[in-house]
Protein backbone atom coordinates (compact mmCIF):
# COMPACT_ATOMS: atom_id res chain seq x y z
CA UNK A 1 0.00 0.00 0.00
CA UNK A 2 2.82 2.42 0.88
CA UNK A 3 4.37 1.83 -2.54
CA UNK A 4 1.06 2.66 -4.26
CA UNK A 5 0.71 5.87 -2.24
CA UNK A 6 4.24 6.90 -3.24
CA UNK A 7 3.42 6.12 -6.88
CA UNK A 8 0.28 8.28 -6.78
CA UNK A 9 2.22 11.10 -5.15
CA UNK A 10 5.25 11.09 -7.47
CA UNK A 11 3.37 10.88 -10.78
CA UNK A 12 2.34 14.54 -10.50
CA UNK A 13 5.94 15.67 -10.04
CA UNK A 14 7.09 14.55 -13.50
CA UNK A 15 5.23 11.83 -15.41
CA UNK A 16 1.83 13.56 -15.25
CA UNK A 17 2.97 17.08 -14.38
CA UNK A 18 -0.06 19.23 -15.16
CA UNK A 19 1.38 22.21 -17.09
CA UNK A 20 4.39 20.55 -18.74
CA UNK A 21 3.29 16.97 -19.41
CA UNK A 22 -0.51 16.89 -19.74
CA UNK A 23 -0.85 20.65 -20.45
CA UNK A 24 -3.63 21.40 -17.94
CA UNK A 25 -4.35 24.50 -15.86
CA UNK A 26 -2.54 26.84 -18.26
CA UNK A 27 -4.61 29.96 -17.55
CA UNK A 28 -2.94 30.74 -14.18
CA UNK A 29 0.37 29.34 -15.44
CA UNK A 30 0.49 31.99 -18.14
CA UNK A 31 -1.22 34.80 -16.27
CA UNK A 32 0.38 35.00 -12.82
CA UNK A 33 4.00 33.98 -13.44
CA UNK A 34 5.52 37.45 -13.75
CA UNK A 35 7.24 37.02 -10.37
CA UNK A 36 8.36 34.03 -8.32
CA UNK A 37 6.24 35.22 -5.40
CA UNK A 38 3.10 35.08 -7.54
CA UNK A 39 3.96 31.64 -8.89
CA UNK A 40 4.56 30.13 -5.47
CA UNK A 41 1.43 31.77 -4.02
CA UNK A 42 -0.82 30.53 -6.80
CA UNK A 43 0.72 27.06 -6.66
CA UNK A 44 0.23 26.72 -2.90
CA UNK A 45 -3.36 27.96 -3.11
CA UNK A 46 -4.12 25.41 -5.83
CA UNK A 47 -2.40 22.65 -3.85
CA UNK A 48 -4.57 23.39 -0.80
CA UNK A 49 -7.72 23.17 -2.90
CA UNK A 50 -6.53 20.01 -4.67
CA UNK A 51 -5.73 18.11 -1.49
CA UNK A 52 -8.91 18.93 0.40
CA UNK A 53 -11.30 18.70 -2.55
CA UNK A 54 -9.81 15.31 -3.51
CA UNK A 55 -10.20 14.12 0.07
CA UNK A 56 -13.86 15.09 0.39
CA UNK A 57 -14.80 13.97 -3.12
CA UNK A 58 -13.29 10.58 -2.29
CA UNK A 59 -15.13 10.38 1.03
CA UNK A 60 -18.50 11.17 -0.55
CA UNK A 61 -17.95 9.32 -3.84
CA UNK A 62 -20.36 6.50 -2.94
CA UNK A 63 -23.10 8.93 -1.89
CA UNK A 64 -23.01 11.32 -4.85
CA UNK A 65 -25.43 10.35 -7.68
CA UNK A 66 -23.52 10.01 -10.96
CA UNK A 67 -25.89 12.37 -12.81
CA UNK A 68 -25.03 15.31 -10.54
CA UNK A 69 -21.44 14.42 -9.65
CA UNK A 70 -19.85 17.33 -11.56
CA UNK A 71 -22.10 19.87 -9.84
CA UNK A 72 -21.30 18.30 -6.46
CA UNK A 73 -17.59 18.32 -7.20
CA UNK A 74 -17.75 22.02 -8.10
CA UNK A 75 -19.56 22.81 -4.82
CA UNK A 76 -16.84 20.98 -2.86
CA UNK A 77 -14.06 22.72 -4.80
CA UNK A 78 -15.72 26.13 -4.45
CA UNK A 79 -15.91 25.64 -0.68
CA UNK A 80 -12.15 25.25 -0.39
CA UNK A 81 -11.46 28.03 -2.89
CA UNK A 82 -13.51 30.32 -0.64
CA UNK A 83 -11.48 29.19 2.39
CA UNK A 84 -8.22 29.91 0.52
CA UNK A 85 -9.51 33.30 -0.55
CA UNK A 86 -10.43 34.26 3.03
CA UNK A 87 -7.11 32.99 4.40
CA UNK A 88 -5.15 34.98 1.81
CA UNK A 89 -7.16 38.11 2.55
CA UNK A 90 -6.40 37.66 6.25
CA UNK A 91 -2.70 36.76 6.11
CA UNK A 92 -1.25 37.63 2.66
CA UNK A 93 -3.40 40.50 1.47
CA UNK A 94 -0.83 42.11 -0.91
CA UNK A 95 -0.35 38.75 -2.65
CA UNK A 96 -4.12 38.27 -2.78
CA UNK A 97 -4.43 41.62 -4.58
CA UNK A 98 -1.74 40.62 -7.09
CA UNK A 99 -3.35 37.27 -7.92
CA UNK A 100 -6.77 38.90 -8.14
CA UNK A 101 -9.44 37.05 -10.11
CA UNK A 102 -7.23 33.99 -10.57
CA UNK A 103 -7.88 32.82 -6.99
CA UNK A 104 -11.68 32.46 -7.49
CA UNK A 105 -10.99 30.94 -10.91
CA UNK A 106 -9.37 27.92 -9.22
CA UNK A 107 -12.98 26.65 -9.03
CA UNK A 108 -12.98 26.07 -12.79
CA UNK A 109 -9.34 25.09 -13.13
CA UNK A 110 -9.42 21.95 -15.28
CA UNK A 111 -6.60 20.43 -13.20
CA UNK A 112 -8.64 20.54 -9.97
CA UNK A 113 -11.92 19.40 -11.50
CA UNK A 114 -10.11 16.84 -13.63
CA UNK A 115 -8.46 15.17 -10.62
CA UNK A 116 -11.82 15.03 -8.82
CA UNK A 117 -13.49 13.40 -11.81
CA UNK A 118 -10.68 11.15 -13.03
CA UNK A 119 -9.16 10.04 -9.73
CA UNK A 120 -10.70 11.13 -6.42
CA UNK A 121 -14.20 10.04 -7.44
CA UNK A 122 -12.93 6.49 -8.05
CA UNK A 123 -10.35 5.90 -5.32
CA UNK A 124 -10.15 5.79 -1.50
CA UNK A 125 -9.19 8.93 0.47
CA UNK A 126 -5.53 8.08 1.17
CA UNK A 127 -4.84 7.66 -2.56
CA UNK A 128 -6.86 10.77 -3.38
CA UNK A 129 -4.86 12.88 -0.91
CA UNK A 130 -1.54 11.53 -2.26
CA UNK A 131 -2.69 12.30 -5.80
CA UNK A 132 -3.81 15.83 -4.90
CA UNK A 133 -0.62 16.58 -2.97
CA UNK A 134 1.64 15.30 -5.75
CA UNK A 135 -0.27 17.13 -8.47
CA UNK A 136 -0.31 20.31 -6.38
CA UNK A 137 3.41 20.25 -5.61
CA UNK A 138 4.19 19.51 -9.27
CA UNK A 139 1.97 22.43 -10.29
CA UNK A 140 3.67 24.73 -7.75
CA UNK A 141 7.14 23.73 -8.93
CA UNK A 142 6.12 24.33 -12.55
CA UNK A 143 4.80 27.81 -11.78
CA UNK A 144 7.91 28.61 -9.74
CA UNK A 145 10.31 27.55 -12.49
CA UNK A 146 8.40 29.41 -15.22
CA UNK A 147 8.05 32.55 -13.10
CA UNK A 148 11.77 32.44 -12.20
CA UNK A 149 12.75 32.22 -15.86
CA UNK A 150 10.40 35.07 -16.79
CA UNK A 151 11.37 37.32 -13.89
CA UNK A 152 15.12 36.78 -14.18
CA UNK A 153 15.16 37.45 -17.93
CA UNK A 154 12.48 40.11 -17.91
CA UNK A 155 13.42 42.10 -14.80
CA UNK A 156 16.75 40.78 -13.55
CA UNK A 157 15.22 40.09 -10.13
CA UNK A 158 13.69 37.42 -7.92
CA UNK A 159 10.81 38.63 -5.73
CA UNK A 160 10.03 37.21 -2.28
CA UNK A 161 7.83 38.83 0.40
CA UNK A 162 7.31 41.96 -1.69
CA UNK A 163 11.10 42.44 -1.97
CA UNK A 164 12.76 42.22 -5.40
CA UNK A 165 16.29 40.83 -5.14
CA UNK A 166 18.57 42.29 -7.84
CA UNK A 167 20.60 39.54 -9.50
CA UNK A 168 22.64 41.60 -11.95
CA UNK A 169 24.56 44.85 -11.98
CA UNK A 170 23.31 48.28 -13.07
CA UNK A 171 24.35 47.64 -16.68
CA UNK A 172 21.94 44.74 -17.10
CA UNK A 173 19.33 45.38 -19.79
CA UNK A 174 16.23 43.30 -18.99
CA UNK A 175 14.48 41.43 -21.76
CA UNK A 176 11.11 43.00 -20.89
CA UNK A 177 9.32 40.89 -23.50
CA UNK A 178 9.46 37.99 -21.03
CA UNK A 179 7.24 39.69 -18.43
CA UNK A 180 4.61 40.54 -21.04
CA UNK A 181 1.83 38.18 -22.11
CA UNK A 182 3.67 36.81 -25.20
CA UNK A 183 6.70 36.07 -23.00
CA UNK A 184 4.59 33.66 -20.96
CA UNK A 185 3.91 31.59 -24.07
CA UNK A 186 7.55 31.69 -25.14
CA UNK A 187 8.74 30.70 -21.65
CA UNK A 188 6.22 27.86 -21.45
CA UNK A 189 7.21 26.64 -24.92
CA UNK A 190 10.91 26.62 -24.02
CA UNK A 191 10.29 24.68 -20.81
CA UNK A 192 8.05 22.20 -22.64
CA UNK A 193 10.85 21.72 -25.16
CA UNK A 194 13.43 21.12 -22.40
CA UNK A 195 11.16 18.59 -20.65
CA UNK A 196 10.52 16.74 -23.91
CA UNK A 197 14.26 16.61 -24.60
CA UNK A 198 14.94 15.25 -21.12
CA UNK A 199 12.15 12.69 -21.53
CA UNK A 200 13.49 11.55 -24.91
CA UNK A 201 16.91 10.91 -23.38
Amino acid sequence: MAQSIVKEFTKGLWKENAPFRVVLGLCPVLAVTKTVENGIGMGLATTFVLVFSNFFVSIFRNFIPSKVRIACYIVIIATFVTIVELLMQAFTYPLFLKLGIFIPLIVVNCLVLGRSEAFAGKNPPHYAVADGLGMGIGFTLSLTVLSAVREILGSGTLTFYETPIQLFGPDFQPFTFMVEAPGAFVGLGLLLCIMNLIESK
